[in-house]
């Protein structure tokens, strides 16, 4: 019988009572709770296309955030609403690869791959 074991022994009968064993610390950090909760609610996703939203103006300049405005971020894929077909076939045609290599560069080839304009 090893020591502890016969510690544990020795010391239930002379109380009378079974010790009950110590319980492992289960304390976690704040932040890996938070970013497992959020992870599994599917809120970092959430979270990633407010900022890339957020962060349109900055990235696009002042002259494309006047006549467009993204929708959503859904699997990599920003939605842009544009206001004019000219402007469209000009962000679409021209200014796209700028876009996304600004957007690439800012959050990451993961979280924005592409880049839809829609007319509306």
């Amino acid at each position: 019988m090893k020591p502890a074991q016969l510690r544990a022994r020795v010391l239930a009968e002379w109380r009378g009572l079974p010790q009950t064993p110590e319980r492992a610390d289960r304390a976690a950090q704040v932040a890996d709770a938070v970013g497992k909760v959020m992870a599994s609610l599917g809120l970092k996703d959430r979270l990633k296309a407010d900022q890339v939203i957020s962060a349109w103006h900055e990235v696009v300049g002042e002259f494309v955030a006047k006549h467009s405005a993204p929708q959503q971020l859904k699997d990599g894929v920003l939605t842009v609403r544009v206001l004019q077909p000219t402007v469209h076939f000009e962000l679409d045609r021209f200014w796209k690869p700028k876009i996304l290599a600004k957007l690439k560069e800012r959050f990451g080839s993961r979280t924005v791959r592409d880049v839809k304009f829609r007319i509306g």
